[in-house]
Formats: C-alpha cells, sequence, structure tokens
C-alpha cells in the first residue's frame, strides 16, 4: 500500500477515536465510530484476497448494523428528552444502544462476525481490529454503565465467556484462536460494568496489552497456524517461549498479567453477594483454561520443532524489537503492580 495512503488511514483511525472519546454530542460520537469503520476496511482489503473482500464485507455490513442502531437509540433519545447531550439516556434507548455497542464489539450472541472477519484478514489489521477499534465503543459502553439492564449484562456476558471458551476448543487457526479469545475477555468485561465500571476498565486495558503483546509476537514470527509457532522455534526461541507465556496469560493463570482482572471481578462478585454467578463464571471459564493450556501443550511438546540441518536460519536481523520486549514484559508481569495501578 502507498505509504501516503496509508497515513492517512491509520490518522484517520486516530482521529475517529478522539473524535468519540471526546464528544458530548450523540451525533458526533457516532460520526467518529463511523470514520473509524470506513478507515479500516481499506486496510483489511490491502491484500486483494477473495478472504479478505469476504471479510470487509461482513465487517462492513454488521458495522453498519449497529451504527443505524446506535443513530436510531440517540434520535428516540432525543425525541424523548429534547437533547443531544451524551450523558442523557432514557429506558428505551439504552436496551438498543448496548445491544448495538455489543454488536460493535463482537459479543456472543452477535459474535459471528468476529472469527470469520479475523480470520480473513493480515495479523496488523487484525492487531487493530482486536485493540484500536474496540476503544471508542467500550468507552460509549462505560459512560453508559449506569443505566445498562444488569440482565442483559450479565446474560451476554456469561454468554460470551461460554462461547470464547467454546469456539476456541477445535481451533487450529491462530486469529480465529485470538477472535474467541477476544469474545471471553469482552464477556469478563461486561459482566462486571454494572457492578464496578472501574474494574471493567482496567480489565479492558489489560486486555489491550495481552492481545496487542499476541498479535505483534505472531507478526514478527509470521504464523498464523499452531504448527507454525512451533516451527519458528529454531528462528526466535525466545520469542516462541513468551508467546507460549503470553498464551496461558490470556487463559488467566497465576503469576502473570491474566490473573489480576479474573481475581479483582471474582472478588467483586462475590462481595456484591453473587456467589452463584460467580461460581458459573469460573466454571464457564475453565473451557477457555482447557483449551489455552491445550494449546501450549501441543506447541511446547509434542508438535516436532523441525529443526533444519542448516545454520543459515540463526542470522539475526537488524530490526529491533523493543517495542514488542516491552509489550510482553507487560504482559507477562504485571500482576505484583496491581494493587499501585488501582491505586492510582
Amino acid at each position: 500500500m502507498n505509504p501516503l495512503a496509508l497515513t492517512i488511514l491509520l490518522l484517520s483511525l486516530a482521529i475517529g477515536t478522539t473524535i468519540t472519546l471526546s464528544s458530548f454530542h450523540w451525533l458526533l460520537a457516532w460520526v467518529g465510530l463511523e470514520i473509524n469503520t470506513l478507515a479500516i476496511i481499506p486496510l483489511m482489503t490491502k491484500y486483494p484476497h477473495p478472504r479478505a473482500i469476504e471479510a470487509a464485507t461482513k465487517y462492513f455490513l454488521t458495522q453498519a448494523a449497529a451504527s443505524a442502531l446506535i443513530l436510531f437509540s440517540s434520535l428516540i433519545n432525543a425525541w424523548q428528552t429534547g437533547e443531544w447531550n451524551i450523558n442523557s439516556l432514557s429506558d428505551l434507548p439504552v436496551t438498543t444502544f448496548s445491544i448495538a455497542i455489543m454488536m460493535k464489539l463482537g459479543l456472543a450472541p452477535l459474535h459471528f462476525w468476529m472469527p470469520e472477519v479475523l480470520q480473513g484478514i493480515s495479523l496488523p489489521t487484525g492487531l487493530i481490529l482486536s485493540t484500536w477499534q474496540k476503544i471508542a465503543p467500550m468507552t460509549l459502553l462505560l459512560n453508559a454503565s449506569s443505566l445498562l439492564n444488569l440482565n442483559l449484562t450479565i446474560a451476554l456476558g456469561l454468554t460470551s465467556i461460554l462461547i470464547g471458551g467454546w469456539g476456541g476448543i477445535g481451533q487450529t487457526q491462530i486469529r480465529k484462536i485470538m477472535a474467541f479469545s477476544s469474545i471471553g475477555h469482552l464477556g469478563w468485561i461486561v459482566i462486571i460494568m454494572k457492578f464496578s465500571p472501574q474494574l471493567s476498565l482496567f480489565n479492558f486495558i489489560l486486555y489491550i496489552i495481552m492481545t496487542a503483546a499476541m498479535f505483534m509476537s505472531l507478526n514478527v514470527m509470521s504464523a498464523t497456524k499452531m504448527s507454525q509457532i512451533s516451527t519458528s522455534w529454531s528462528k526466535t526461541p525466545a520469542l516462541s517461549a513468551t508467546t507460549m507465556l503470553i498464551m496461558l496469560s490470556l487463559a488467566g493463570l497465576p503469576p502473570l498479567t491474566g490473573f489480576a482482572p479474573k481475581l479483582l471481578i471474582i472478588l467483586e462478585l462475590v462481595k456484591q453477594d453473587a456467589i452463584l454467578l460467580a461460581a458459573v463464571v469460573m466454571l464457564i471459564s475453565l473451557l477457555a483454561l482447557f483449551f489455552y493450556l491445550r494449546l501450549t501443550y501441543i506447541i511446547a511438546l509434542t508438535l516436532s520443532p523441525n529443526t533444519p540441518d542448516s545454520l543459515l536460519i540463526w542470522r539475526t536481523t537488524p530490526k529491533s524489537y523493543s517495542l514488542i520486549a516491552i509489550m510482553n514484559t507487560l504482559a507477562l508481569t504485571l500482576l505484583p503492580l496491581t494493587p499501585t495501578i488501582l491505586f492510582l
């Protein structure tokens, strides 16, 4: 892609998110979301493959439907309250608005576009779709968290955690695995949103760090299948090892970063006397834990590393991977800093 076009598209992504984050008017928030959607579609079709075209079409249709619902909610809100202030939401628009935002985020049962779209695009675009594109909708949802329907958030959260674990069990394609991982993590974020929006925000930040670290590592290794991570062991042994650890961090195993949000969410649910909900969430999340552990076991212990006899593959590259090193470190070692971060 032309560097100038790429720069304009990336700037449009940044501007769209900034407009949504800084808006007090519903129409401006909607415009920001639309700029975001339209800016990423050319990035999806950067490599003109039928899978990429199909992914971009599916993404556009689902995002357009969700945007129409958001505009519909804000119009009804303006009709009932007489103002376009982003903080004023009556009872009717809140449900349609939250469903629209959850469709944009890819929460179950509105998740069907997410694995297919992520599978059809490149890893750098998948990184943007899984992290940056979630920021604006999640901010709007956090803004309306006090008005959300508790039963709706719990139902969608539990469904997302279940689908995120269940859908990932039989997968060998890493991008689809990351899509189901994203659905499961967003389920954790949404289920606690009504009880503690601050904890949802903390969980969302850690989700972005871990997902970005995973995608950046996969992009360096050019790995889109599980077997390719195994064969990359001879090229980048340290990166292959940290990729396995990031996968365990995404699973939520102590003492890695991913354990912090899950522990705090369960503690908050118990504090709110939702003990049965906490137990159900923990039981359902065992599905996700199983497929992460299975993948790590398969890659680390059972797949043949296919080490070639030639020493040419050990040649080092002059590229600097300092950003990936920082992201991987954050994705693995933030657990001891959690109390400090929450205090700040």
